[in-house]
């Protein structure tokens, strides 16, 4: 029971890495909010928690706006008075087209939810976490840190770039309350995230030939959502009392191969 009589908050957490996360934290004793902007399915994933014997708190918000964000963070403090460990997850892939094709609007979309909801996140956390410290982790990824060779990427791979940057700004300023923040850079990993990608150009790929099987580790094999979150429970436990301002990619590899 690692996170025993912690409090963690895990944004995007109606599925995939997020929903893993909150899980795998309520399992080793953190009481957990979970977020998503879709009711029914925070609400089936905190049930599920507490039908597994752990304590849940569903939370429906728009991680890109202020307002929803700075209440969430307090709808979590009246609960339970403290909060311990960030979990700035939510994100899209957004729009993959060429520069020509992709409108100012696809751009923002993108960096309102993927880059101004993790800047929101941690912004309203970090108050209820500066008396008795904490960690936070931000969900990155291959794309924009590693690899660049997802062609037409362009909007998704700058704004998980920059949420790198801003785990490195914000380590500093907050190492004095000791929080710390790090970043997670997944690369293939199963889960609901392409039921948020538009394509708009199929063909944008250069032609590249790679070894066989794009993940070396696992001969082309995704990765899964579990072995994300047992990263996360390690950045956000005592274990890793000495890490922050970090970036760690959780790949298999691939990006070095694909970079």
């Amino acid at each position: 029971m690692q996170l025993a009589g912690k409090v963690a908050y895990v944004t995007g957490a109606g599925s995939g890495l997020g929903k893993a996360a909150a899980m795998r934290f309520a399992q080793e004793g953190a009481k957990v909010a979970v977020l998503s902007r879709t009711a029914q399915q925070i609400n089936a994933v905190a049930a599920e928690i507490e039908a597994a014997g752990g304590e849940a708190l569903a939370l429906v918000a728009d991680v890109s706006q202020p307002d929803q964000m700075q209440n969430a963070a307090q709808n979590i403090m009246d609960k339970w008075g403290r909060l311990d460990i960030v979990v700035a997850n939510a994100g899209i892939n957004g729009v993959w087209a060429s520069l020509a094709e992709l409108t100012p609007e696809d751009w923002d979309t993108t960096m309102d939810i993927n880059l101004k909801g993790t800047f929101l996140t941690v912004k309203y956390a970090v108050p209820h976490m500066k008396e008795t410290g904490g960690a936070i982790v931000v969900v990155s990824s291959v794309n924009g840190t590693r690899m660049f060779s997802n062609t037409g990427a362009t909007a998704y791979a700058c704004s998980k770039a920059a949420q790198v940057a801003f785990t490195k700004m914000t380590a500093l300023e907050l190492a004095p309350y000791r929080i710390r923040i790090n970043a997670i850079c997944p690369g293939w990993i199963e889960s609901e995230i392409s039921e948020n990608t538009t394509l708009r150009n199929a063909n944008l790929r250069l032609p590249v030939d790679f070894p066989q099987g794009k993940i070396p580790l696992t001969n082309g094999k995704a990765g899964k959502a579990e072995q994300v979150a047992d990263l996360m429970l390690f950045l956000a436990s005592d274990a890793s009392s000495h890490i922050s301002g970090t970036e760690m990619w959780i790949d298999g590899a691939q990006s070095l191969l694909q970079g």
